[in-house]
């Protein structure tokens, strides 16, 4: 009976510890949300578990439609004033809370982009990665995802790439890792490549990182204009410029639909991108198009947070085991 009694006690001891460490597992993550956009990063954290508890979007356009589609399920922000316009003014970075899980920014891409004039740190735009910098810095989130074209890595012959590194690594100790990713690899009709770059606190000894396998497309073109189109894969949308014609290189919105010309619309687009059936563009049609050619496409920056949360979660549990020695 006492042999028993002890079996008893030890088991619910263990089985405590597993239940207290499956909770802390199941609780909720923040993130800040910087650069917003429409709010694709916000998409893909909140259907993970994230609570955003703060954003910042200067534009005026992309700020209407982020504040019609987050209002309901992150109302927090709203009501305190912690949706925030130019994140360069000093009093919204000091606004922003401290001691967050992730924080995330697709911050601009146009200096470093193909499409653009690829000037780099010497374009007003491109110094605001050293504004993200300031704020990290400050702030010290135990985790940052950036997101931006696939050029950065090799802008200026690498040099771009490796100024950011070096502050992320050496300035701000984050153990930093990469990788550009395509969009269409993780389910997306759109090729949309992208770099997106990881970093985590070096305090919290995570010195590897697994970018996610790649996955088969779970919608193609022709099911997402419900008609007949050779094209399996989207082009990447793009922020403007349209009309440019089917046969035109630079053409990234008209396409050949049941043998006839279609331009795409933005409920079209808002499907290449992994936006939600509901999302809604309280916006005219070309804002939509200019917003969503602006944006990350939702699933591969999902997949890699989930990853990052794996990693994260790995690292809970081998403290948690260190502690119980």
């Amino acid at each position: 009976m006492k042999i028993y009694i002890w079996f008893f006690a030890i088991f619910n001891l263990i089985l405590g510890d597993a239940m207290a460490y499956k909770n802390e597992q199941n609780e909720s993550f923040t993130f800040i949300d910087l650069f917003a956009g429409i709010g694709g990063f916000h998409i893909a954290f909140h259907q993970l578990g994230g609570e955003c508890v703060y954003a910042s979007e200067w534009d005026e356009n992309a700020r209407k439609t982020y504040e019609y589609n987050f209002k309901k399920n992150s109302p927090n922000i709203f009501q305190n004033d912690l949706f925030r316009g130019d994140i360069t003014l000093e009093e919204n970075q000091k606004s922003i809370p401290e001691d967050v899980d992730i924080l995330c920014a697709g911050f601009p891409c146009q200096p470093f982009s193909q499409a653009g004039f690829k000037k780099g740190f010497s374009e007003i735009r491109g110094t605001l990665f050293f504004e993200i910098a300031k704020i990290i810095r400050e702030k010290q989130p135990k985790t940052i995802f950036l997101e931006n074209v696939r050029h950065l890595l090799n802008h200026d012959n690498g040099k771009t790439f490796e100024v950011i590194r070096n502050i992320l690594e050496n300035e701000l100790h984050y153990s930093i890792f990469y990788k550009i990713m395509k969009a269409s690899d993780y389910g997306l009709p759109t090729h949309r490549p992208r770099i997106y770059i990881i970093g985590f606190r070096k305090d919290l000894n995570i010195n590897s990182f697994e970018f996610p396998a790649p996955i088969p497309l779970k919608i193609t073109m022709k099911e997402i204009f419900q008609g007949e189109c050779a094209k399996e894969i989207g082009y990447t949308l793009r922020v403007g410029g349209r009309g440019s014609g089917l046969h035109d290189r630079r053409n990234w919105d008209t396409y050949l639909v049941n043998g006839k010309i279609h331009r795409i619309t933005s409920n079209e687009a808002k499907l290449m991108m992994g936006f939600p059936d509901d999302f809604f563009f309280p916006v005219s049609e070309a804002q939509a198009l200019k917003q969503l050619g602006n944006s990350v496409a939702v699933d591969p920056i999902r997949m890699t947070t989930e990853a990052i949360l794996n990693v994260i979660n790995e690292s809970k549990r081998n403290n948690y085991a260190i502690e119980c020695q």
